[in-house]
């Protein structure tokens, strides 16, 4: 690997948490090694890492020494013809070749075993997943003037029908699609569509929110269900999203993206009689923010009144206020695509690779 591809790999011992999942998005493998001068080796720092110091601490600004793994796997320069099934033995997916004195020299990945990947993954099999399609799509007016949201493509392919192929590479095979504006154009396009899932309609007769039509599908699930705005798509792994809200107690998790705002000014701040402190020339803010993507207990269902317009947020502050367990599954900013905006949409295509279709 040369000399600058290593580069995106590197991150200082002083890179913040937050700079540290925009270099992950950039180089795309999930992995960061922490180097000092010379490149020698002090650590590992994972994008599951991040999202489980996130999710204990939530401290976006800790530095990576603080945080890191301090005992990264390595091998060295002469074993480097047993890195692959070095990797395969201890499960990782990245292993970085080192000198004695502990300097990088390369990085190696693993290479997929294609028997492994051509059998098909269902850790979400008979999980339920709602798409709440019932909305107008104002922010995409005119689009929508003429297409419902859920029907407007990106590339060639309906933005719902985008989603539903996400969900089903992890194994679900039965989707509510709440409905009601232009709730015939939509049922009448997945009725010509070929079909390897099961699609129940739940239709309003008024707006009812995000959360709203969930009173109204017939047969409560035994198990928790996934909820989706019909405008978003989340790349991550649905399955470890499912497992950590079944693990950690929540009664409902909310998946959430990291979002950097750059003010575009030069921050004043400033004391008692306008004296002032310091200057921060357009500084960047850092939040996580909800992605419209959530996990619920099917027990909140009976939280949610009936024929009463009630948004997933709604719901979110009902239950702190009640001193329940509300969660968030952290997700980098690259990961979450909304379509909710022009420009959005455009950024969706680009991720997706769409621009030739």
């Amino acid at each position: 690997m040369k000399s600058e591809q290593l580069m995106s790999y590197f991150a200082s011992p002083q890179m913040t948490v937050v700079e540290a999942m925009q270099k992950i998005d950039l180089n795309t493998k999930g992995i960061l090694f922490v180097v000092e001068q010379e490149n020698h080796l002090l650590g590992v720092v994972t994008d599951g890492d991040i999202r489980r110091w996130l999710i204990k601490t939530g401290n976006m600004k800790e530095q990576l020494g603080r945080m890191m793994n301090r005992s990264p796997r390595l091998i060295y320069r002469k074993d480097v013809a047993a890195a692959q099934e070095f990797m395969v033995k201890y499960s990782i997916t990245a292993l970085p070749v080192v000198t004695a004195k502990g300097n990088v020299l390369d990085i190696l990945f693993r290479q997929q075993d294609k028997s492994l990947t051509a059998k098909e993954e269902t850790p979400l099999k008979g999980v339920q997943v709602v798409i709440m399609a019932g909305g107008k799509g104002t922010r995409l007016y005119p689009y929508t003037k003429i297409l419902p949201k859920p029907l407007i493509p990106i590339g060639d392919v309906p933005i719902m029908e985008r989603i539903i192929e996400r969900f089903r590479g992890f194994g679900v095979d039965h989707f509510w699609a709440t409905v009601n504006y232009r709730k015939s154009m939509i049922k009448s396009y997945f009725s010509e569509v070929s079909q390897d899932y099961e699609l129940t309609y739940v239709e309003e007769d008024k707006p009812l929110g995000t959360a709203g039509s969930l009173q109204l599908i017939a047969e409560v699930p035994k198990e928790p269900l996934i909820v989706s705005n019909c405008d978003i798509l989340i790349d991550a792994d649905y399955g470890d999203i499912y497992r950590y809200h079944q693990r950690s107690g929540n009664e409902l998790t909310l998946v959430t993206a990291l979002k950097n705002i750059v003010v575009p000014y030069g921050v004043v701040h400033s004391s008692e009689n306008g004296a002032v402190i310091s200057m921060d020339e357009k500084p960047k803010l850092s939040y996580f923010v909800n992605t419209g993507m959530y996990i619920l207990n099917p027990e909140l269902l009976a939280d949610i009144p009936r024929n009463t317009f009630f948004h997933m947020t709604d719901l979110s502050d009902r239950l702190l206020r009640q001193g329940r367990k509300v969660g968030m599954y952290p997700i980098s900013e690259d990961s979450f695509l909304d379509m909710g905006e022009f420009e959005e949409m455009h950024r969706m295509e680009e991720k997706l690779n769409l621009k030739a279709e």
